[in-house]
């Protein structure tokens, strides 16, 4: 299985659940970049949440 990555407008590489934020009080949660505060796409942030460092 490829691991999903985004990288964020800062510049940062989204890889793990410890570079998102995760943010509730809404229907669905709202993903950040940790550095930034920059909301993630809900699928790419939901894909990225469930990966771990090996």
């Amino acid at each position: 299985m490829t691991r999903t990555t985004h990288t964020c407008i800062c510049g940062a590489v989204l890889e793990f659940r410890q570079d998102l934020r995760k943010e509730s009080g809404t229907v669905s949660p709202t993903w950040k970049c940790t550095d930034c505060g920059t909301p993630v796409p809900g699928i790419v942030a939901e894909k990225i949440s469930h990966q771990h460092p090996s």
